[in-house]
């Protein structure tokens, strides 16, 4: 299949969504620094070409709240410990950025003020018309919301002209690509399509928020190097989830 290439989202405001498995890189737990750097290091080429830049991090990596529950702990006691993976990865991805000298915040669903700023939305909004990459933490602050549906959530209040999702394959396929080869890779897909059809990207929760809110949602594979930047500029492979059209 060719490379999908579309117009660059050129002059925007947008929201990356950084799940805790893209910080693990080739390891089984926790955070790879060089795969951090990587990151953020497209992040700033970004920031760079002059787009406005806001992160929703999740922390599948560190724990999840509802494995855990699986395993007979209580479900909303395991998503407050998932929230509180997520500001781990938060202050990982913002020391990794400030050596790419892009000036950020963290801001918290949660309140812990010695390490992250509350979230305000109107807050949220001046950082980035000042010019810092505002990376959100600790999911939307409420369990049984994934940090999906945290990310649709602040980039509808951000008022995001798009919704980017960094995952282990190059956009949404009809199954998993890495055990399924006859897998049926998607170039452009609608909301309902999406739900309609079960497909694994974002939990319905967000698919449908994304949907209400007529936000578009690029799926690309997070660890290319670069991918980000190239699929700003409309290069690469990606999936592009929007209303029929």
């Amino acid at each position: 299949m060719t490379d999908t290439t579309v117009a660059p989202f050129s002059g925007e405001r947008v929201l990356l969504k950084v799940s805790g498995e893209a910080l693990m890189g080739e390891g089984q737990y926790g955070v790879d620094a060089p795969t951090v750097d990587r990151i953020a290091a497209d992040i700033a080429r970004v920031y760079r070409d002059g787009h406005q830049v806001c992160l929703v991090v999740g922390g599948g990596n560190i724990f999840r709240g509802l494995t855990a529950a699986a395993r007979g702990m209580d479900r909303a006691q395991g998503d407050y410990a998932g929230m509180l993976a997520t500001v781990i990865n938060a202050l990982m991805v913002q020391n990794a950025l400030e050596r790419e000298n892009v000036p950020t915040r963290v801001m918290s669903a949660i309140a812990m003020s010695a390490i992250a700023e509350p979230y305000i939305r109107r807050r949220a909004v001046r950082h980035m018309e000042k010019g810092r990459v505002v990376i959100f933490a600790a999911g939307t602050g409420n369990p049984f919301f994934t940090t999906d549906t945290a990310a649709a959530l602040r980039a509808a209040e951000m008022e995001c002209t798009c919704l980017f999702k960094g995952t282990q394959v190059d956009g949404v396929y009809s199954a998993d690509p890495r055990k399924d080869p006859a897998a049926e890779r998607y170039e452009r897909l609608t909301y309902l399509e999406v739900l309609s059809r079960d497909l694994n990207v974002m939990d319905a929760a967000a698919i449908s928020l994304a949907r209400e809110n007529h936000l578009p949602i690029v799926v690309f594979n997070i660890h290319e190097a670069g991918a980000f930047s190239r699929v700003m500029r409309g290069e690469g492979k990606f999936t592009r989830i929007e209303v029929a059209g």
